[in-house]
């Protein structure tokens, strides 16, 4: 079975009341990763949430598994005292 390839979303924390957690694959705002500062956070979906479709949200920027992965290890996502 092939597996459907996940969108990831970055979104600024302001915009947090506006997910529904219904459509993205977190289940809660305790399960999203958030940026060291805390002023973006990240959500995966395989069809687009309608709160992004219909302009509620907009993401700051809209990556691939691979592009997600690549941007966790950055120091904005990554603080320096954290360990992988």
């Amino acid at each position: 079975m092939k597996k459907i390839a996940e969108t990831y979303a970055i979104i600024k924390t302001k915009d947090l009341a506006s997910i529904d957690f219904a459509q993205v694959g977190e289940t809660s705002a305790d399960t999203i990763v958030k940026s060291v500062d805390e002023t973006q956070f990240v959500i995966k979906y395989n069809s687009i949430p309608t709160f992004i479709a219909d302009g509620t949200v907009e993401p700051v920027q809209i990556l691939s598994h691979r592009g997600c992965l690549d941007l966790m290890l950055t120091p904005f996502w990554f603080g320096e005292s954290e360990e992988i």
